[in-house]
């Protein structure tokens, strides 16, 4: 039995790329039985990578969906699930025999999770794209970067996972919820563009008020304050400061040595330019541990930057076990944590379609009929 505040869930995922993956993963972690419907081929192909971390936590079986034997798997899948969750364009899974159309006429309890980019209308909802795209459209790629420079991809967080993935998650434990007085599933369209322009909600707010003026790289945070960036230290590495407040600014001076020197106002953007430069300068004079510790105790609001692989080594995450080893690969943890029902650690990975027996059997397939289902190339 799984372990978590989801434990119970029953999930059938259509395997696909990045942000669909992940929604599974969260509902994984969080205690749902979910069977990873993989293609029926051996070996790895373009919808994974070995020991992938976004993978874990649950069941494969591989099917071929081009067979009707396989189309005929997965709608049985479906009947006993809560939930389906697929990442095609639109009108792909209603071409397999596998939309909600064709779903729901087994099991109309069923909560269907869609994710692509565009959405499932529009003028764009058939066109290619990745991250980067459907950030753009949304607005939440043109704030990020340097003033006078181009916009930096924030890699595939905006989009992929936090627009996507995590919303698509969110929006299929809302559809669960609300089935539980209507005793009817729903389909769940999550596009990456309204899942990112929703994450710029506050950045709207800011702009209408007046407290976003400037450009890409000119407000207070995106850069263009000098007491809320990153500075390059001594040894090459940088430290994150965030010292808005006249309180944590305050603490930042003192452990920076600067309580005696003649500073601007740090809300005056007019001396932004000089105090750059001074925290540049004094930033400079200390290797990156060095002011880590210097800033230990304080309200400094200033940390270590640290790369994705050596965060888990920091006392904090370590403390909190917010990485683990998993399969021999180190990742993030299960979150957010749960004091009545909380989650187990994720199993590795399994192989593709390294399940399939024991799904087939779940389903009342003898020896003879899952050696059929082999025979007719419907399963791997």
């Amino acid at each position: 039995m799984k372990q978590g505040p989801l434990a119970g869930l029953r999930v059938v995922e259509l395997a696909g790329l990045a942000p669909a993956p992940f929604a599974c993963m969260i509902l994984a972690d969080l205690g749902a039985d979910v069977i990873r419907v993989d293609r029926a081929a051996p070996g790895a192909d373009v919808l994974g990578i070995p020991n992938d971390p976004l993978a874990r936590g649950r069941r494969s079986v591989g099917v071929n969906t081009k067979t009707p034997e396989g189309v005929e798997l997965v709608l049985k899948l479906a009947e006993r699930a809560d939930v389906l969750i697929e990442g095609f364009r639109p009108g792909v899974a209603e071409r397999m025999g596998l939309g909600p159309e064709q779903v729901h006429a087994r099991n109309p309890r069923l909560v269907y999770g869609r994710m692509t980019g565009w959405g499932q209308d529009g003028p764009l909802a058939s066109a290619a794209g990745h991250d980067i795209n459907y950030i753009g459209v949304a607005g939440a790629l043109d704030p990020i970067g340097r003033a006078g420079e181009r916009p930096v991809p924030p890699l595939n967080l905006v989009g992929d996972f936090g627009g996507g993935g995590l919303m698509l998650a969110m929006g299929v434990l809302a559809a669960l919820h609300e089935r539980t007085t209507s005793g009817r599933g729903q389909v769940v369209d999550a596009s990456m563009v309204e899942g990112a322009a929703l994450l710029t909600t506050s950045l709207h707010g800011m702009r209408a008020a007046g407290v976003w003026p400037g450009e890409r790289g000119e407000n207070l945070l995106d850069g263009g304050a000098p007491f809320y960036d990153t500075y390059e230290t001594a040894d090459g590495k940088y430290v994150a400061i965030g010292a808005i407040e006249m309180r944590f600014w305050a603490d930042l001076v003192k452990v920076l040595g600067l309580e005696n020197e003649d500073l601007p106002m740090h809300v005056d953007q007019s001396q932004w330019p000089r105090l750059r430069k001074i925290l540049a300068e004094a930033v400079g004079r200390f290797t990156r541990d060095e002011l880590v510790a210097r800033a230990e105790g304080t309200d400094a609001c200033l940390t270590a930057v640290l790369s994705p692989w050596e965060a888990a080594e920091h006392p904090q995450n370590a403390a909190r076990g917010t990485f683990v080893d998993i399969g021999g690969t180190v990742q993030p943890a299960p979150a957010p944590r749960f004091d009545r029902t909380p989650a187990a650690t994720p199993e590795a990975p399994h192989e593709k379609g390294a399940d399939t027996a024991d799904v087939l059997a779940d389903l009342g397939y003898d020896d003879a009929g899952v050696a059929a289902l082999r025979e007719a190339g419907a399963v791997l």
